[in-house]
């Protein structure tokens, strides 16, 4: 497969009142067009890190990174990240808070985009709430529906602006379990439909199975870096129910414990 994202020798440092904090070293990663990518680690492993660095929010205190053989200098509508945290404009309907990011994209007043028409851009919006399965809700406000609900916003906001790559920094983390496992399944369908390039951080090893084509495994930080690549071969499209008996879903599941929990021992601090 063709390398689509480049990561080359990337360090990551920080500057602190006790001095430089180095989150991320040496770090090599190959992501290729259409390609499913979770990164996983304990916390504080620079996960996110490394995801603000290819949405070009961060740039790295050395090394390179490269998206579609041209260098990530800073954000850009190819790149769509969806956080944690849906982030969206308490004030404004569901429809809006799309609509806002779709116009920002492709109206007028972004002029390095194809400037498209109220209708285009309204249709436009219509269909990314359409494939999360928004439409009832389209022009209800944030405090009018569940948090489930609120990340599709969030993800259909970012699928609006048909991004080359869909970067997504632990979406479900904040959901219960039934939801998560939901919008998990839903995740599956539209990156099919889609045939997006994802990279998603993670701390559910089950999450970064079902989901991924390939495991970004990091050491303890600080200085994280990539400790293994897993290589998922599973057969898409993939179905939880049936890969809970799979003897490969298992063993895929099982070398991820290991590494987080055997050879990456970790124990969090009494706050």
């Amino acid at each position: 497969m063709l390398k689509y994202i480049e990561i080359q020798n990337v360090a990551q440092t920080f500057k602190t009142k006790k001095g430089p904090f180095v989150a991320l070293r040496d770090i090599n990663l190959n992501v290729a067009k259409g390609e499913f990518v979770a990164l996983i680690g304990h916390s504080g492993c620079g996960k996110s890190t490394l995801l603000n660095l290819i949405a070009g929010l961060t740039i790295p205190t050395a090394g390179s990174l490269i998206c579609a053989n041209r260098e990530i200098a800073g954000p850009g509508p190819e790149r769509a990240v969806v956080f944690q945290n849906h982030s969206l404009l308490p004030w404004l309907t569901c429809f809006e808070n799309v609509h806002l990011g779709v116009e920002r994209v492709f109206g007028s007043r972004n002029p390095g985009a194809a400037v498209e028409t109220k209708a285009q851009l309204i249709a436009r919006t219509d269909a990314a709430l359409a494939m999360v399965g928004l439409t009832p809700a389209a022009q209800k406000r944030p405090g009018e529906i569940s948090g489930g609900m609120k990340q599709r916003v969030g993800i259909a906001r970012a699928l609006a602006m048909e991004p080359k790559v869909l970067l997504m920094d632990e979406p479900f983390g904040a959901l219960d379990a039934l939801t998560r496992a939901k919008l998990q399944d839903e995740l599956l369908e539209i990156v099919a439909r889609t045939q997006s390039t994802v990279v998603m951080v993670t701390h559910d090893v089950d999450e970064a199975v079902l989901l991924s084509d390939k495991i970004v495994m990091m050491t303890n930080g600080p200085a994280a870096t990539i400790g293994e690549v897993l290589s998922v071969d599973l057969p898409r499209p993939r179905n939880r129910v049936a890969l809970a008996d799979s003897a490969q879903y298992l063993g895929y599941r099982k070398a991820v414990i290991d590494f987080l929990y055997t050879r990456q021992a970790h124990v969090e601090k009494a706050a």
